[in-house]
This record gives C-alpha cells, sequence and structure tokens, in this order.
C-alpha cells in the first residue's frame, strides 16, 4: 500500500516561481539573492497558510544552492538543494517559538549560530510563530539579532505582527503576505486535480476557495476531505454537502420571492433551509453576502469585486438587474442588523422570519 502524502505536502511550492498568490515577495527575494543585498533578519508576516515559511525554505535553500539558475532559482540538483529537499540540511534550522519560547531556548539558539555552515554559505534560522517568544526570550535575542555573524541569517514569521517588540521590528526587513485570492487558489486547485486524475466542477473548486477564506493550506485540506468523501469524480452537490455549505439557488430563489412579495414562500424556503440542518445565523450571513455581490454586480467597475465562477456570475448579472440599488442597500441593513442581534436574541427563528418579511416589504417600498 503506497503511503498518502497530504496535498498541501505533496504540492509545496519548492521554488519562487511555483509560490502561489506572492508575486511581489517572490520578485522582491530573487533580486536581493540577483543583487547580493541580502539583510541579515527578515520578518515574514501574514494569515496562517499564504506561505511564510514556504518562502523561507526557499529562500534558504536558494541562497546556498551550488548552481542558482539564470532566474535566481535554486537548481534542485546540487548537493545543497538535494539537502534541502530531502530534509537533511544543516544549513536550515527551524524553531517553533510556540513551544520553544524560554530565555534558555533561546540561549541555545545564539549558541548554534556562533558555528559556521558546514556546506554552503549560509545558515538560515526560521523562527516560526515568533511572536510567541516571552519578553526575556525577546531581549536575549537582540543583540545577535543586529549583529549576527556573517554567515547567519534569520527569518522570524508571525500571524500577528502587533505582537512583536518594536525593537524586532526595527532590526528587521519586513514583508507583509497577503490572503491569497479565490481566482488563484481555484486554479492551484485545478492543477493539483489535473495531476491527481480527479474531475471536478469548477462551481465546486469556487466553493473550496471561499471556504479556505485566503489560506492555500486550507484549500488543499478540503480537496483532500473532498476527495476522500466522494472519490476522483465530484460535483458541485458533493461539495456542498460535504462541507455543509448552503447551495446558492437558495438565495437566488429567496431573492426572487423578495422581490414578488411572496412571504409564505420565503417562510417555507427558510423552514427547509433549517430542516437541511443549517444554522440561521449562518444562514442570514449568507444572505448578506448574497445582497452584497448583487450590489457589485450592478455595476461594470465593481463587477471583478464578484469572487464566484463563470455560471454563478451569470446569474448574479441577471438578478442583480431586477434589483433596485435601493432595495439591495435597505435588505442589507436589515440583515446585518439582524446578524448583530442573533445571539442576543431569546427567539431565533421568529428574529431571522421577521427580518426576512421585512426584507420583503421593502422590495415593494423601494417600487
Amino acid at each position: 500500500m503506497n503511503e498518502f502524502i497530504v496535498s498541501a505536502r505533496k504540492y509545496r511550492p519548492s521554488t519562487f516561481s511555483t509560490v502561489v498568490g506572492q508575486k511581489s515577495i517572490t520578485s522582491t527575494l530573487k533580486n536581493a539573492i540577483k543583487n547580493n543585498q541580502m539583510a541579515h533578519a527578515y520578518l515574514f508576516c501574514g494569515p496562517r497558510g499564504v506561505g511564510k515559511t514556504t518562502c523561507a525554505r526557499i529562500f534558504a535553500k536558494t541562497i546556498n544552492c551550488q548552481n542558482i539558475s539564470s532566474d535566481h532559482e535554486p537548481c534542485n540538483e546540487c548537493e545543497s538543494c538535494k539537502a534541502f529537499n530531502e530534509n537533511r540540511s544543516y544549513n536550515i534550522h527551524e524553531l517553533d517559538a510556540a513551544s520553544n519560547n524560554s530565555v534558555e531556548d533561546i540561549r541555545v539558539l545564539i549558541d548554534q549560530v556562533r558555528v559556521p555552515p558546514q556546506l554552503g554559505h549560509y545558515s538560515v534560522y526560521i523562527i516560526d510563530e515568533v511572536h510567541m517568544l516571552s519578553s526575556s526570550a525577546f531581549n536575549a535575542f537582540l543583540k545577535t539579532l543586529e549583529e549576527p555573524p556573517k554567515h547567519a541569517i534569520f527569518i522570524l514569521a508571525t500571524t500577528e505582527k502587533h505582537k512583536i517588540l518594536p525593537t524586532i521590528l526595527s532590526r528587521c526587513q519586513i514583508f507583509d503576505f497577503n490572503r491569497i485570492t479565490v481566482a488563484d487558489i481555484s486554479d492551484h486547485i485545478l492543477h493539483v486535480a489535473k495531476n491527481e486524475n480527479v474531475n471536478i466542477d469548477e462551481a465546486g473548486v469556487n466553493v473550496i476557495a471561499h471556504k479556505a477564506d485566503g489560506a492555500m493550506r486550507d484549500a488543499l485540506s478540503i480537496f483532500d476531505q473532498i476527495v476522500s468523501f466522494s472519490g476522483s469524480d465530484i460535483s458541485y452537490q458533493d461539495v456542498i454537502s460535504n462541507l455543509n455549505v448552503l447551495d446558492y439557488d437558495y438565495y437566488f430563489k429567496l431573492t426572487d420571492y423578495f422581490l414578488s412579495n411572496q412571504i409564505p414562500e420565503i417562510l417555507n424556503t427558510f423552514n427547509d433551509i433549517l430542516n437541511h440542518g443549517f444554522d440561521g445565523h449562518h444562514f442570514i450571513n449568507g444572505l448578506s453576502t448574497h445582497f452584497r455581490d448583487l450590489l457589485v454586480s450592478k455595476d461594470a467597475s465593481t463587477y471583478k469585486l464578484l469572487e464566484v465562477g463563470g455560471e454563478i456570475q451569470e446569474k448574479y448579472k441577471v438578478q442583480a438587474a431586477s434589483c433596485g440599488q435601493d432595495f439591495l442597500l435597505q435588505a442589507l441593513e436589515i440583515a446585518n442588523q439582524c446578524d448583530l442581534n442573533y445571539k442576543a436574541s431569546q427567539n431565533k427563528r421568529l428574529l431571522v422570519e421577521l427580518s426576512l418579511i421585512k426584507i420583503a416589504q421593502s422590495a415593494q417600498k423601494k417600487k
């Protein structure tokens, strides 16, 4: 039986060109290598799963590569690159600051920094979740971070930059990683699916990308989960069933009912949604998003803000044409108020039903 490797590890980028959604950062790092203008300390900040540690590893591999390519990528063939790829390189040292956050841990690291690399030019020290270091550990680290040996480069990674001492920030080049866009995540999942001989509906890929909330690692984990659930042929319905996501069709249908003031149909549809196990709060948040997407679909200049697949994009365009802007703004306000009051409400179902009726009434007033 072959060993299963999760997609997030199997398709982890090994060169700057394969990093998804961080073009400005990878270009800056490559130019620093090209011009031999590398700093001794970097701080990589950003949300989870966007490539901070991956970029740190690629940077460490590239600066020690014995045969860097013309476009300043690692060759993946020299002894140094092979050692990196096989996790046996002594040039890269990773410390998890979440569990090694004491002064003693930092002192051990400082002692290690003095030792020059056996192969290659640089020793790279990657400290993950650096904001978890204690104040004493930060202070013990300051002098080494400011004046490390020539062979040492520090890359600090964090999801919470605001927790890091200003004295640390001032000693680092700071790179802010962005959330990865829905389009970039969707393209990468389709690429992975093709390599794994998995047929997946594009609308389903779009749902996965939305659910991942800008984190590629989360998206690939969700993809693996759905492959385990559905096999190698995945439909849109498989995706929303597995992720417990409400079908877009409910929102389109409800909006049509709002516009025609069909209150019994509205209440019956909401009842159907509850019977399928969906939470009222989850539903009202989804409805708010739907109204927002209809609003941005009304104008060509904001249409690009709509992050859904091609077929559903057309549905939004068609329905947006039949909705007045005043109605959408009023509906958004009512749905948002319902969201704010939901947790405090004693009768949550009634609160949502009243909000739905108010939205239907507002559609008549705006005609």
